[in-house]
């Protein structure tokens, strides 16, 4: 996997290198984009033998991106998921917070003012793990680190003028979290409404 994302930013590196700043003709090039939508984490987890079950919570995120192909765009973002849990323990529960700064590549199918795309991106995942209640795992509460991640997924642009487009995404993300000997898996769907604004 890592052989596979160092190849990708090479290509996407050279890309850059090669490519006009004015990619496309009909529309501007540069674009910022806001999400929004549901974050569906797939994995349970296990701390002190308590067992936390995840519900799903939000993802908010914001991203710019830049066309270097009418069918290639990269873009960068920064965001904010959460996410709450049931846990084995009466009363015992646990939040789930991320901030997101990822990088991504789109391959696109330019079909007039409608654009699906297929995306694959690597990202930093600083994690924070808030535990509270009776019986809770107090070793855990508030531990804040970081985690780097892979994400691919796919979505679709509906222009609805040169300038502002509306989109919706779909996205997995692989994320694994080590405190101390355990190791979490934070990996799970996002599904997001999108507005965009072209420059």
């Amino acid at each position: 996997m890592k052989t596979l994302s160092a190849l990708f930013l090479i290509l996407a590196v050279a890309l850059i290198g090669m490519a006009p700043s004015a990619a496309l003709a009909d529309k501007p090039s540069s674009y910022l984009v806001l999400k929004g939508g549901a974050y569906s984490p797939s994995n349970s987890f296990d701390l002190d033998n308590v067992h936390f079950n995840t519900k799903a919570g939000y993802v908010l995120e914001g991203a710019l991106g830049h066309y270097f192909l009418p069918f290639l765009a990269v873009e960068v973002g920064g965001g904010y998921l959460e996410s709450k849990t049931d846990a084995s323990v009466p009363s015992a529960n646990a939040k789930l917070k991320v901030v997101p700064v990822v990088a991504t590549g789109k391959l696109l199918l330019p079909a007039g003012p409608i654009e699906p795309y297929a995306e694959f991106g690597v990202g930093l995942y600083i994690v924070d793990l808030d535990i509270s209640g009776n019986g809770a795992t107090g070793n855990f509460s508030g531990s804040t680190n970081s985690a780097f991640g892979y994400h691919a997924g796919g979505g679709v642009n509906i222009d609805l003028g040169p300038v502002v487009f509306l989109g919706a995404e779909g996205r997995y993300l692989w994320i694994k979290r080590s405190y101390g000997p355990v190791d979490i898996k934070l990996d799970g769907f996002t599904v997001t409404g999108d507005l965009g604004f072209r420059f």
